[in-house]
């Protein structure tokens, strides 16, 4: 009798071991946060300045002279009654300046300004009332040129990713890159963040709604975003196809002689 429900325990057991593990679903419980979640789940997002990155910066104002000297070619070379250029792909670079290790931009006229650590806005008033001295009608505009995130690990398509908007969440990313795959741990997700020149390690858990509420939930320049594979997968990384061949076929081997087994048994037991 034990040799004939063998083979059914089996298909049992590997019926069970396919069900669908309560980790896959996204921001699970979010249907029963509270007000104060909720609320603490609205957060602004500020990007800020960090060492490396390359920042466009034009100045503007309706006497082009007087922001001439703020200006490198084409704009500091226009003559009156000339018609004004705009800043295209092959002239963008003329306007780009790397934010060196000290956090510091070298821009004409003013000498180096040190803008790491602060936002667009607050560059952009810091530099205008610098500006404003000798041209008061001045208008300085400032982005980012190399806003760039990475994700590897359990995800359709690893990539670095280019943004043109320095807004970006990881729910964003993970878009990006076609989703996690099946296999992702999406409890266990590390953000490697560097803090101008502070290393910053962070584990985020994507099944628990409070990752809205996180300071780590929008993404900074060059974060990098690594998806562990959740322990079924790391259990198939041990065995080679060599061996998952082997086990398949020892496992066919020992159901075939199960049902073989089975079946004379019950002839016996009939012919008794």
């Amino acid at each position: 009798m034990k040799q004939i429900l063998l083979p059914f325990v089996f298909l049992i057991i590997l019926l069970g071991s396919c069900k669908t593990p309560k980790d896959i679903s996204y921001f699970q419980g979010i249907e029963n946060v509270t007000e104060e979640q909720r609320a603490a789940m609205n957060q602004k997002y500020v990007p800020r300045i960090c060492i490396d990155d390359y920042l466009i910066i034009n100045v503007t104002s309706p006497d082009r002279e007087s922001v001439a000297p703020f200006s490198p070619p084409p704009y500091g070379i226009y003559l009156p009654g000339e018609a004004e250029i705009g800043i295209s792909a092959t002239t963008q670079n003329l306007f780009t300046y790397l934010v060196d290790e000290e956090g510091s931009i070298n821009f004409p006229v003013l000498g180096r300004v040190n803008v790491a650590g602060k936002t667009i806005n607050e560059t952009i008033r810091m530099m205008e009332g610098l500006i404003w001295e000798m041209a008061p009608q001045a208008v300085v505009n400032v982005q980012v040129a190399n806003f760039r995130v990475g994700i590897v690990g359990e995800v359709r398509t690893p990539n670095v990713y280019s943004v043109k908007s320095a807004r970006i969440s990881i729910i964003d990313l993970i878009a990006m890159a076609g989703d996690l795959t099946i296999m992702a741990d999406r409890t266990n997700v590390w953000l490697h963040r560097d803090n101008n020149g502070e290393k910053v390690q962070v584990r985020l858990d994507l099944t628990d709604p409070a990752i809205f509420a996180s300071p780590y939930y929008y993404l900074q320049q060059n974060d990098m975003v690594y998806v562990n594979p959740n322990d079924a997968q790391k259990r198939n990384s041990r065995y080679s196809n060599q061996d998952g061949f082997k086990l398949s076929v020892f496992s066919i081997i020992i159901s075939t002689v199960s049902l073989i087994s089975g079946s004379i048994i019950t002839v016996i037991g009939q012919n008794k």
